[in-house]
């Protein structure tokens, strides 16, 4: 038998991979736990594998051993070289990750219990009861998909996110929440772009700026913010300005069961719809394609967007992973402590 070695593209294809997942978790892992991720992401990779392509990385400066238990580490060139990572590794990404997390979901409104995806958000400690009490108004408001949220400190866990030194994690329900439940009743969701929706009379109105999942590496609201393109203090205090929302279609034949569900999550306390179309017919000055139903979804990240409008330091993981639904509580609760 001729043995068969790895090519060039192929072995640049994972270590960007690998560099990405370790760059996401914020801490140190190990090869098995790497392999798992990867295989989450669609591409299975043996321990072996793993820890040979882990041996490179080690060499080229872009990763470090920690320790045998405690596993590797991105370095600052490994991060500088995901940022300059291929463009056509890149695109895509986006709607990639929302396939992932919906799949990953077993959340059933009916039981309130499994799985759900979530946005996660690193607060420093000092700056961490402040942002609180300005996120309570937009959790009051409604332009939230929960009021459900978690938090964890430097070294603990939200979901398989390790929360970095010096920081608070802040976890929030994402919207996929829908796909995900959706999906697990058989209703394809066509996720098509992610936006800033304009608000007016604390309605919506329209959606003023785009991007398109498919065409995205990054989520498109870590890129609204990032870009100070939000007013969602505006729309709560005034009933005008701008937030983040999502646009997807369903088919029309699953309109009745969807219905049913929306109704039976936002018993569990999940409320992701904001504004739903009829049949092929425009939502939101949204075009609709025949026989869809479009649906806008609330951003996930809206209070933390609210924080950032603010002039306060936040860092965003937006789609990060999935996270008990038993291990979340009320936003209030959480305020009562703080």
């Amino acid at each position: 038998m001729v043995p068969v070695f790895p090519n060039k593209e192929d072995i640049e294809r994972k270590t960007l991979l690998i560099l990405r997942i370790l760059h996401e978790a914020g801490g140190p892992l190990g090869s098995r736990l790497i392999a798992r991720k990867m295989q989450d992401r669609g591409l299975t990779s043996s321990e072996r594998a793993v820890r040979y392509h882990l041996k490179l990385m080690d060499e080229r400066g872009v990763t470090r051993l920690v320790g045998k238990r405690d596993g590797r580490l991105i370095t600052a060139m490994g991060v500088d070289e995901l940022g300059k990572a291929r463009v056509r590794d890149k695109v895509g990404l986006a709607i990639s990750r929302i396939e992932i997390l919906a799949f990953q979901t077993t959340f059933s409104p009916d039981t309130c219990s499994g799985l759900l995806p979530i946005n996660i958000s690193f607060f420093s400690k000092t700056s961490f009861p402040y942002a609180m009490r300005i996120m309570q108004p937009v959790f009051a408001s409604g332009f939230v998909v929960s009021d459900l949220v978690a938090t964890a400190c430097e070294g603990q866990y939200l979901g398989d996110v390790l929360v970095p030194e010096g920081k608070i994690g802040f976890a929030t329900v994402c919207s996929i929440v829908v796909n995900g439940v959706l999906l697990k009743h058989g209703i394809p969701m066509d996720s098509k772009f992610g936006g800033i929706l304009q608000v007016k009379n604390r309605h919506p109105l329209r959606f003023v700026e785009l991007i398109y999942y498919s065409g995205s590496s990054l989520d498109p609201s870590e890129i609204f913010i990032r870009g100070k393109m939000t007013a969602v203090g505006d729309a709560i205090e005034k009933g005008e300005g701008t937030i983040l929302a999502n646009f997807r279609e369903i088919p029309a034949p699953c309109h009745p069961l969807t219905r049913d569900l929306l109704i039976k999550l936002k018993k569990a306390g999940i409320n992701g719809v904001l504004a739903t179309g009829k049949v092929s017919e425009p939502v939101c000055q949204v075009h609709v394609d025949m026989n869809k139903v479009g649906i806008i979804l609330i951003g996930g990240l809206n209070p933390a967007a609210c924080v950032q409008e603010a002039a306060l330091e936040v860092e965003h993981l937006a789609m990060s992973t999935v996270m008990d639904y038993g291990a979340l509580a009320p936003f209030d609760d959480l305020m009562k402590r703080i």
